[in-house]
């Protein structure tokens, strides 16, 4: 049962995920039938899965929710502001259940009983003391419901098991919608050799009144229909159970059927032949468009996988791609042309599988955006300000662990947009904007990057007010000249803040050095531009993935590098002399001039200086600048590693990779070399 619980926490972890994005579209369009049967749906799946998995506390709650969304459902209750808060407040309050060890069960409860109580108020009609309530919609129709009888056949596949499903939960929560009587059929058992104990043999056929309607039976099974068959067929506009004549008609023996003609003929000379007909045509039609949507919605257009599982099939893959260089190194020196041909077929299949493998491990950013819709929704209403949130761009796919990583910078510079950036309506419309802000999250590829930019059209930094603030804290000297990129940037000093004030959103400003220090740890940049009044743009710029890379292997003097493919423009074969004869670094190549660096001399190492030299172009910005090697080995598909605590100080380098030959090879971070170099000759 841990298993079926561990996968019962993964699925309603994404039911709430779905339920939040639910809320915010119903947000916009409260009268969208269509989305609160989205939410009723999600409420009906964590009922009865928490009751199936052991979570009985997260079965009762949502069974209340419900039922509140089942009187939206009915057009007895209407959606407002009052009820969506209860609800995201209540997916939040389901979150801590699921996730309680025992710490937070006080709490837990106490949380439960006010939101119980506001629940109840909304049913009653009675005013909350937060905001006006849902009310009740007053309606012309009888306060009783009209009873029908049902002919219902149940025949689970063997199968049904594997997904933690128990099918006698299935009838139980059936049967609980009224008066019933059950049959089963035995006569699908196999022999005792043929038996597997964990496969479904037996089938149910039900005849059941209920007021629920056709609609709530379908319910019961709206999350198992690939997994058996269901037929539902309605014989009476009545509760049959109440006929005379009805009980010996009801008893016959397992594995035969229920007599549904002679059901039927007494219940039509009880009411209208003419009005049953009627009636149940109608809800017939109603049911089979109905189950069409549904069966359409259930279609599987995905598996889901445990991410360890995942993180095991990368490693395998890299192993995969490192043995590879090992044999076509032996393949070359053997110099067999069968071994050789091997070598290229199994390399090409490497290479897809590592392509297939890597793809897998992609999620859309969309997948973040549905948490900074919530965090957007319920911090700004906290500061009352008017903020609209838009995402652009959220199909993007990232590495599912840059996509880990990423998630608690982008929070944090958006807690500062909304405390720091973006003005109180009373300020903008002062300064003639809009009076409510925004926020834009934007997201592309950028070549062998994803650039995810923040922006907001608040006040912007106050360049002024950062100087003054580096200098009082001993940053800079009071006579330094510094661009307005080099302004911005000392706000990624560590413990540098311009914020005079303690906010609960974003404390005192402090922690944009801790932004730029998680991007760096996984091999990205961030940087800043802003206009006084216009708003910020905070951007980050990350590589496609951190384990696999297609590299061009180099050489100095005995070591090893490999150079990221994706960041090589051009390659030229140069003398030393010209090198060694170039004015401040400039070279003129095809009569263009270059900046490069020179990494023999940045390393410094004065041995074996070959007569003629490769640099390399490499893509920085919008630049094209050149890192000088003594030889280019080849393409090189490179399994990163990370290195060990002895190199963590040494930023150009963003992990290393085993050749073929068991050597090691160091992997160039251009951007970071570029950077580095740069600093250290205007020292």
């Amino acid at each position: 049962m841990d298993n079926f619980q561990k996968k019962f926490l993964e699925e309603a972890s994404d039911l709430i995920s779905r339920l939040e994005q639910s809320l915010l579209e119903l947000e916009q369009n409260m009268n969208d039938p269509d989305l609160v049967d989205g939410v009723f749906r999600i409420m009906h799946s964590l009922k009865g899965g928490g009751g199936m998995f052991g979570f009985e506390n997260v079965s009762n709650y949502t069974h209340k929710l419900e039922n509140l969304y089942d009187l939206v459902r009915q057009k007895k209750l209407k959606v407002n502001r009052e009820i969506l808060d209860i609800t995201f407040e209540s997916a939040d309050h389901i979150t801590s259940m699921l996730n309680d060890d025992g710490s937070q069960t006080s709490q837990i409860v106490a949380n439960e009983a006010i939101l119980q109580r506001r629940i109840d108020a909304i049913l009653s009609g009675k005013p909350s003391e937060k905001e006006e309530v849902g009310h009740i919609v007053e309606t012309t129709t009888d306060s009783d419901e009209v009873v029908a009888t049902y002919y219902i056949k149940v025949k689970p596949f063997e199968s049904i098991q594997n997904n933690g499903t128990n099918p006698f939960f299935l009838i139980d929560e059936l049967v609980g919608l009224g008066p019933h009587k059950v049959n089963v059929f035995y006569n699908g058992i196999p022999d005792l050799e043929n038996f597997v104990f964990d496969k479904t043999y037996i089938s149910w056929e039900i005849i059941l009144a209920t007021e629920q309607g056709e609609q709530a039976i379908q319910d019961v099974f709206i999350f198992v229909e690939d997994d058996c068959e269901v037929k539902v067929e309605k014989i009476a506009d009545a509760d049959i159970f109440k006929f005379d004549g009805i009980e010996p008609l009801l008893q016959c023996q397992h594995d035969f059927s229920f007599d549904i003609a002679k059901i039927k003929s007494l219940a039509e000379t009880t009411i209208s032949l003419e009005k049953a007909k009627k009636e149940q045509n109608k809800l017939e039609n109603a049911g089979d468009e109905h189950i069409k949507k549904f069966s359409r919605e259930s279609t599987i257009s995905g598996i889901r996988v445990d991410s360890e599982k995942i993180d095991t099939l990368m490693n395998l893959v890299s192993e995969l791609i490192t043995t590879q260089a090992g044999l076509n190194l032996y393949a070359e020196n053997n110099k067999s042309p069968e071994l050789i041909s091997i070598a290229e077929s199994l390399e090409n299949i490497s290479r897809q599988l590592r392509d297939t493998a890597f793809s897998i491990t992609l999620i859309p950013i969309d997948y973040l955006v549905m948490r900074f819709r919530r965090l957007i929704r319920d911090l700004s209403r906290e500061v009352g300000k008017e903020i609209a949130f838009e995402a652009r761009g959220a199909e993007t796919e990232l590495d599912k662990t840059l996509i880990e990583g990423i998630t608690e910078p982008l929070m944090h510079i958006l807690r500062n947009s909304i405390d720091h950036g973006i003005e109180t309506a009373e300020e903008r419309v002062a300064k003639g904007k809009n009076p409510e802000g925004k926020i834009i999250l934007q997201a592309y590829y950028s070549g062998s990057q994803v650039v995810i930019a923040v922006t907001d059209d608040g006040k912007g930094m106050d360049l002024a007010k950062i100087r003054k603030k580096a200098i009082d804290k001993g940053l800079i000297k009071p006579d330094a000249q510094l661009s307005a990129k080099e302004t911005t940037d000392l706000i990624f000093v560590p413990g540098f803040s311009t914020s005079d004030k303690v906010t609960s959103i974003s404390g005192r400003g402090v922690g944009m050095d801790v932004v730029k220090r998680k991007v760096s740890d996984i091999r990205g940049t961030v940087s800043v531009s802003t206009e006084k009044d216009e708003g910020t743009t905070i951007t980050i710029k990350l590589p496609l993935t951190l384990s696999i890379i297609d590299g061009m292997l180099v050489r100095i003097y005995d070591t090893d590098y490999i150079i990221p493919l994706s960041v090589i423009d051009t390659i030229f074969a140069v003398e030393h002399e010209k090198i060694k004869s170039a004015y401040n670094n400039i070279i003129n190549i095809e009569g263009v001039q270059y900046p490069f660096y020179y990494l023999r001399e940045e390393f410094g190492i004065e041995e074996d200086i070959p007569e003629k030299e490769e640099i390399i172009m490499v893509k920085y910005e919008d630049k094209r600048i050149g890192i000088v090697v003594d030889s280019i080995t080849g393409e090189y598909q490179a399994v990163l590693k990370p290195l060990g605590k002895l190199y963590r100080q040494q930023d150009i380098f963003s992990g290393a990779s085993i050749l073929g030959d068991g050597t090691v090879a160091l992997v160039l971070d251009t951007h970071k070399v570029i950077n580095q170099f740069t600093k250290y000759n205007e020292i």
